[in-house]
């Protein structure tokens, strides 16, 4: 299914979903995530909505904000995107979270009272990717990620949004994310999205703290 089929499929979906839930956006990282399902095994009530398209970049998101996060009027939504733009060497992190801060901006006009979530991006492992991998992550560096990760905290901080990072499950003692929990050196497989699922279940379940 390729990016559009994916917009549609979600604009189809938002139809029959119900408002005031939580809704996670971004990229592949995020919608490969399997936190409808992770959830679903909890059994609590509590609704999740994962809207990732693997592939967007900021801009896309930015084009699609009414189907990935408005359209569900989220109470509290998690963001994960910029990653595959820090994949571009022609892009510099500046513009970035330019982006970045156009999109807090139109939710926020949108959505006052939604709290929202940047994640910290997640880690890479070079050592551990394919071949078809490793050219990628000659610019998509642990270095460079962290330095965008600290930008994204700013981010947050002007916009009064909380910044988490729950990545420590995934990392080895290297800080790199961990062979094991890898497909290719970058994406993520399950057992690692459940070895940071508890984490991230703690601020989904966390009480409210945004003023409607």
């Amino acid at each position: 299914m390729d990016k559009q089929e994916k917009i549609d499929n979600y604009r189809k979906k938002n139809e029959l979903a119900i408002p005031g839930q939580v809704v996670c956006a971004g990229s592949s990282l995020m919608e490969m995530f399997p936190v409808e399902k992770l959830m679903a095994e909890r059994k609590d009530g509590v609704t999740i909505y994962n809207r990732g398209i693997g592939g967007f970049v900021t801009q896309e998101l930015l084009e699609t904000l009414d189907v990935c996060i408005l359209d569900l009027q989220p109470r509290r939504l998690f963001i994960n995107i910029g990653t595959n733009d820090l994949s571009n060497a022609a892009v510099p992190i500046s513009q970035i979270m330019e982006r970045y801060d156009q999109i807090l901006k139109r939710i926020e006009a949108a959505l006052p009272a939604t709290e929202i979530y940047l994640m910290a991006y997640f880690p890479v492992n070079y050592d551990a990717a394919s071949e078809e991998m490793k050219p990628c992550l000659l610019v998509r560096t642990n270095d460079k990620i962290n330095e965008a990760n600290a930008e994204v905290k700013k981010l947050a901080k002007r916009h009064g949004a909380k910044y988490i990072d729950v990545n420590d499950a995934l990392k080895d003692e290297q800080g790199r994310l961990k062979a094991e929990y890898t497909i290719e050196g970058m994406h993520i497989r399950e057992e690692g999205y459940r070895a940071i699922w508890p984490a991230f279940l703690s601020y989904v379940l966390e009480p409210a703290w945004k003023k409607a």
